[in-house]
């Protein structure tokens, strides 16, 4: 029987406990301009913003003079209590501050990331109030926001506020697995696990189906996988782990893969697994009809993922957007290799400067801060600490191929230094520093990586990096009765008919595209998954009910998409 409850599922795949509460559902929500008093004018059923049609609101937008005010009941039993209990909020756009039973637990800043506050000293058996304040600036601050605007329209959409993923307790002994880092090593069939606990004895058992395949007892362990399987989108092999303490017991998961880059006698490649794989994507803007940048739900996730791969693509470029936790993993589970961007902020973003300068081939320092509304520190310093920790949020998915630093000029600032650091963090992973333009040159990023939507596509000769074509495409359709707005469409190219649709996209694949790797192209990501809002030019329509294409259509030019 399904849940009454949103999002009921256990929220962090790869750090799971039996012991959890879900506290998504009906909450009191008010809303007024900061400084006046307090009234809770609504209810809301978390975790969907107050501007989406899911919360049962979608009526108003926070402007950045307001505050939204959250408020629940909830019951916790003795049992459930033990040495430390944490409160959860998978995201919560922007700044809010927490209380328990009317004590202030928390601050915290930052729209996209997950956090949590220990609640030990102010929570008790039984009855319980938790409450929070939630202010957001939008497009009229310097935070990392997205695609997010308070005057939407083109590639700019509904701006959302306060809660919007998970919010979730667990209480966990002084012993507790705080923290995994995992890292695959297919060349000697082993993987590293670094364990995270104040506790003196643990036990890491490896799992393969039902049966334990490999053990540790140490916090930082080399462990051998006997008749290793390879992990890839053809074949999503998964391995299980158990980590205990004497009173802590987690599971988790891994796959053994590797990503890199190599030369294949004439051009550097991707590279999954040792050998050349061509990464065929999609832009995925993870933006949903009722819930905006929150899913509808876990089976709402699997279906889009699963249809995606049904078409024949094997990647998909999570754009500008930092999805639950559960999207992740069901990347990892059904095959899917993920590209993921960092979520963008910084000053005004103005098209002569970053959609309209990179077409006559105008360069720039970005040192130099001011020129890319750089010039705030501590939206600098906030980027970075973001960061520090997206990778370390993200670092376990098994799918997740290539960090996106920078996207079209946006925000971007000191990328050079920035690949450094991204790389110190993590060098696993393929790095596109800049997504479109405003590269730094041949010494700053993993891969050449362009953005071609109005020009014949062409990639660039005697070039030393992997070439990779990150955006292109967006041809569109307009179906009726499924678009957001009648009167206002925005796509790159705006076809009449399905048969029309399928004619053009044939053709930029088989004559443009596809002869494109023979001459070092290693990846294309086309837009989009879905349409959003106005811009009409995903596979699927914004309310996911109309596929555009016809399924076969796309398996079949797929197939041609790969190393000759």
């Amino acid at each position: 029987m399904k849940s009454n409850i949103p999002h009921i599922e256990y929220p962090r795949p790869q750090l799971q406990r039996e012991s959890y509460i879900n506290l998504n559902g009906e909450w009191f929500l008010g809303h007024s301009k900061q400084g006046y008093p307090l009234e809770y004018q609504h209810k809301i059923k978390v975790p969907f913003s107050p501007e989406t049609k899911a919360s049962g609101l979608g009526n108003f937008i926070l402007k950045p003079d307001e505050v939204l005010f959250y408020k629940r009941e909830f019951e916790i039993s003795s049992e459930f209590l033990k040495d430390i209990t944490f409160l959860h909020f998978g995201a919560v756009d922007y700044s809010c501050i927490c209380y328990i039973n009317g004590k202030e637990v928390g601050y915290h800043q930052g729209g996209f990331l997950p956090f949590s506050f220990d609640v030990s000293k102010a929570i008790r058996t039984g009855k319980n109030e938790v409450r929070l304040t939630v202010t957001d600036p939008t497009d009229t601050g310097i935070q990392s926001r997205g695609k997010q605007k308070l005057k939407r329209g083109g590639i700019w959409y509904t701006p959302q506020s306060g809660i919007w993923q998970t919010v979730w307790m667990e209480s966990v002994s002084k012993d507790y697995i705080k923290h995994l880092k995992i890292t695959p090593n297919i060349d000697t069939k082993t993987i590293e696990v670094e364990v995270d606990t104040e506790s003196d004895s643990i036990l890491i058992q490896v799992i393969s189906g039902t049966e334990v395949i490999a053990e540790s007892t140490k916090k930082l362990s080399t462990i051998s996988i006997p008749d290793m399987e390879l992990w890839s989108p053809e074949n999503p092999k998964l391995y299980d782990l158990k980590i205990k303490t004497k009173n802590d017991l987690v599971s988790s998961y891994f796959g053994m893969r590797k990503f890199s880059i190599g030369y294949d006698g004439k051009f550097k490649r991707l590279y999954l697994n040792n050998k050349p794989y061509f990464h065929n994507g999609l832009l995925d803007q993870g933006y949903w009809s009722e819930g905006l940048l929150t899913p509808p739900d876990d089976e709402s996730m699997i279906k889009e993922i699963s249809l995606m791969k049904e078409m024949g693509f094997n990647t998909l470029r999570k754009h500008i957007k930092i999805e639950p936790l559960r999207w992740y993993y069901h990347c990892d589970r059904i095959g899917m290799l993920v590209w993921q961007d960092f979520v963008c902020g910084g000053g005004p973003y103005q098209n002569w400067k970053v959609a309209y300068l990179p077409f006559i081939g105008w360069k720039t320092d970005d040192t130099k801060h001011k020129f890319l509304n750089r010039t705030d520190e501590r939206g600098k310093q906030e980027f970075i600490a973001e960061m520090n920790s997206t990778v370390s949020l993200l670092y376990n998915t098994v799918s997740l191929a290539v960090w996106v630093l920078f996207n079209e000029g946006w925000g971007q600032f000191d990328s050079v230094q920035l690949t450094k650091e991204l790389k110190a963090l993590d060098s696993t992973r393929t790095i596109d520093s800049v997504s479109g333009w405003y590269d730094q040159g041949k010494n700053s990023s993993d891969l050449k990586s362009l953005h071609l939507y109005y020009q014949k596509l062409k990639v660039p000769k005697n070039e030393p990096r992997v070439i990779v074509l990150s955006e292109f495409g967006g041809y569109s359709l307009k179906t009726e009765g499924h678009v957001y707005d009648d009167k206002k469409l925005f796509g790159y190219k705006i076809l009449p008919d399905k048969e029309s649709l399928q004619m053009e996209y044939r053709k930029l694949f088989e004559k443009e595209l596809i002869p494109l790797i023979k001459q070092g192209l290693s990846a294309s990501i086309y837009t989009q998954v879905s349409d959003v809002e106005e811009e009409i030019n995903g596979l699927v329509t914004y309310d996911r009910k109309v596929v555009k294409f016809d399924i076969p259509f796309l398996k079949e030019i797929n197939q041609k998409l790969q190393y000759q």
